[in-house]
């Protein structure tokens, strides 16, 4: 018995190493110098590796839930670390937002407000060099879209380091901070840690904050502050890192009524609406303008027309879209989620190791239903779904945090056909599961597993 402790299981180390040579494999595929994979055959190869990668990934997640082996987290812990190592010195070839990560902090340690002018303003010439900005995506004409949270995390990081790598290397330090506090939540619940491995080994989480350093990294290390600060029933910090979260990036919000649950509202409230305003105070200068690109980043993704939205995309295939289909797609949005969210806010609280599974089931309900319905084309959006889906591992939001790697290629041009096969199938998982009951039996005690 103590020998299969002091080990992993040999599926396990199977599966891990398989990650490992799937994730070589995929980064040899890039052209050095390429900004993105390389050729169009390149890149459909690139993801159709990076699709083995995760039914690889999920065979891993079958495995530590069906069979847990108490220490086999630190084996996990392990491989996690080495992927991540394996993806921190590529170029990021996947996007290039982080060239306006690394221009914000820049702009911002010269004494100027990021959202007063887009890059490409002569205002800012001096400040051009050839390592960030010709790689800026939209450096002509959109000012910067990120928050205030997340400009003053590019403002901190640029006070040490101006590259590229330093600041992949700040994402995944908060990717690291996301670890750890699950690793305190799956021990609150009762739960075998080596579950970590849904969040640490998902391929799309490491492409998207090791390969590409998203600011998404910022923003699943705050949530998951947030979570753990609500789980030990500290309201009112639960509050400020939610806050937080939401102002790297605003679809964190939409898991507020998780944190309502037998909670203190009004503490959750105040705490989180004053981060919230000390947050946007050192910006406000630039009045509206604070909002930066978001206004016009709907109308560019096709959100106004509809055309944006996966649902829509579809029955445009079916029918001609009246004018005001976006506007009545967003209502009904809006209206069931409201009730999704009420019904959430007002159920009986939980009580003692049930608190973290149930604020993380509740999350991750919450979480995918936002996501698949706002159904952004872009990838990385998709990765916080593991945050939550670690502690409370349901197969429909498991399936939403690895399998948009798909969404790395385009081949039909168009908003329907291509993500339906992530989208049909979670739904199907979600039908399945039931919405009330769509989580893996949780019953295990890591004390007596072998």
């Amino acid at each position: 018995m103590s020998g299969r402790l002091e080990t992993p299981p040999a599926g396990l180390a199977l599966l891990g190493t398989l990650l490992i040579a799937l994730t070589l494999a995929a980064l040899a595929l890039h052209v050095p110098g390429a900004d993105t994979v390389g050729t169009p055959l390149r890149a459909q190869v690139f993801v159709g590796v990076l699709a083995i990668s995760v039914a690889v990934y999920f065979l891993a997640v079958r495995r530590v839930l069906r069979t847990p082996c108490r220490r086999a987290v630190w084996f996990v812990i392990a491989i996690a670390v080495l992927l991540r190592l394996l993806l921190l010195p590529s170029v990021p070839f996947l996007s290039s937002d982080i060239y306006r990560y690394v221009w914000d902090g820049q702009v911002q340690a010269a004494g100027i407000n990021p959202y007063r002018h887009v890059p490409a303003d002569p205002a800012l010439s001096f400040l051009r060099d050839p390592a960030v900005f010709p790689l800026i995506n939209r450096a002509d004409y959109a000012h910067t879209i990120y928050p205030p949270a997340a400009q003053l995390f590019f403002a901190a990081v640029g006070q040490v380091t101006t590259t590229v790598t330093g600041m992949k290397a700040a994402m995944l330090l908060c990717d690291g901070l996301a670890i750890a506090c699950l690793l305190r939540l799956l021990t609150l619940s009762g739960l075998p840690r080596e579950r970590v491995l849904i969040y640490a080994w998902n391929p799309l989480v490491l492409w998207s904050f090791a390969c590409d350093g998203h600011v998404d990294a910022v923003a699943v290390g705050l949530l998951a502050l947030a979570l753990l600060a609500r789980a030990r029933h500290r309201d009112g910090l639960a509050g400020a890192f939610l806050a937080a979260a939401t102002l790297v990036k605003f679809l964190p919000i939409v898991v507020a009524p998780a944190f309502l649950r037998g909670g203190w509202l009004w503490r959750q409230v105040l705490t989180g609406a004053a981060v919230i305003a000390a947050l946007y105070l050192p910006y406000l200068s630039v009045g509206t303008q604070v909002l930066g690109f978001l206004p016009a980043y709907g109308a560019e993704e096709g959100f106004a027309t509809g055309q944006g939205f996966w649902l829509l995309a579809g029955l445009s295939h079916l029918v001609p879209l009246p004018v005001s289909a976006a506007w009545g797609y967003a209502l009904s949005v809006g209206i069931v989620f409201s009730a999704l969210s009420l019904w959430i806010a007002t159920r009986h609280p939980p009580t003692g190791a049930s608190v973290p599974v149930t604020l993380c089931r509740d999350a991750g309900i919450l979480a995918a239903c936002a996501t698949v319905a706002a159904s952004p084309h872009y990838a990385w959006y998709y990765a916080w779904l593991a945050l939550p889906a670690t502690v409370s591992p349901s197969p429909a939001v498991i399936w939403l945090s690895a399998a948009p790697v798909l969404f790395y290629i385009d081949p039909f041009n168009e908003r329907f056909a291509w993500p339906s096969l992530v989208f049909v199938p979670a739904l199907a998982l979600a039908l399945r599961a039931g919405l009330r009951d769509q989580s893996v039996p949780i019953a295990v005690s890591p004390r007596g597993a072998s």
